[in-house]
């Protein structure tokens, strides 16, 4: 089987990181204080109902994230969802009702409607990824372009729009990238030296277990480098910023000299380019675009008395 990142879920650790954003965002909005404008005008007794609505195309991601800020805010709200995660929805599509205190829906309204536009955003655009090269047996990727203290979130929503994630961090994986091997090279080394004498330095016995497997990628992005890289046995090889016939010339020493390599094609992939890409035998297609190009899908709290 081939080498694999860990993937993310919506597990314990997922719901503290997205706990975490929630508290930051009480802070950006509160501070230390509160909301003027509905102390001044709504009674802290009155209760409300509202529901919440998507109003444009896309795929749902963030569910599991609205108990959490109502929890944050207020444990008497109440939540009744409509739909599930992962929901392709239509405008118009009603995602859940909102029962409860009317001050702190007010006040949790935009970190609600936040969280679920940045998740099914980039959900979506996954989606449309993954869509676009149906059918060729090829992964879609994320990278680690995501927004500081949202990483484990952004993954997860690439996870839900059918993607796979990249590793998590520095700490999971090897990956020896371009100004790795530019100091590597500049002792007089060569890239295949670099992964064995990774190999090498994780098969130490003071290191656990666990470290010892890491994922060992390097990335290439000359057809000259792939020959000696690919004898070196890593997991991955990154075939950087590659033409299409360059990917298709990579694939075939593949074949010759390392069947059991994974191939990752990598920089300046598009929707309109992502399918022939695919098309040239490679296995993996990472995308940075997927959480930094992501556009949020719109949502709206509506008031219903």
């Amino acid at each position: 089987m081939a080498a694999e990142f860990e993937q993310v879920t919506w597990d314990q650790r997922t719901q503290e990181c997205c706990r975490q954003v929630v508290r930051w965002a009480i802070e950006e909005d509160l501070g230390r204080e509160c909301d003027w404008t509905t102390v001044a005008l709504v009674p802290p007794e009155q209760m409300g109902q509202a529901q919440l609505v998507v109003r444009a195309s896309g795929r749902l991601a963030g569910l599991p994230a609205v108990p959490v800020v109502l929890e944050e805010f207020d444990q008497k709200l109440q939540w009744i969802p409509q739909v599930e995660e992962g929901t392709l929805l239509q405008p118009g599509t009603v995602i859940g009702h909102l029962r409860g205190p009317a001050w702190t829906m007010l006040v949790a309204e935009r970190t609600l409607l936040n969280l679920l536009g940045r998740l099914s955003g980039v959900a979506t655009l996954t989606h449309r990824f993954v869509q676009a090269v149906s059918g060729t047996g090829v992964r879609i990727y994320d990278t680690r372009k995501t927004t500081p203290g949202w990483r484990r979130l952004e993954k997860y929503a690439v996870a839900v729009g059918g993607g796979y994630n990249h590793r998590l961090g520095l700490h999971r994986a090897v990956l020896i990238k371009d100004n790795h091997l530019a100091l590597w090279l500049s002792r007089g080394q060569s890239p295949a030296r670099a992964v064995e004498q990774v190999r090498r330095f994780l098969q130490q016995a003071s290191l656990p277990e666990e470290k010892r497997n890491l994922v060992v990628e390097i990335e290439v992005d000359r057809l000259d480098q792939l020959p000696e890289v690919l004898r070196a046995r890593p997991d991955v090889v990154l075939l950087d910023n590659m033409s299409l016939e360059q990917l298709r010339q990579a694939v075939q020493m593949r074949g010759r000299l390392a069947p059991s390599v994974v191939l990752e094609a990598s920089g300046g992939i598009t929707l309109e380019n992502v399918r022939q890409v695919a098309l040239t035998g490679v296995d993996r297609i990472s995308v940075g675009a997927l959480t930094h190009q992501a556009t949020w899908l719109d949502f709206s709290l509506e008031w219903q008395g």
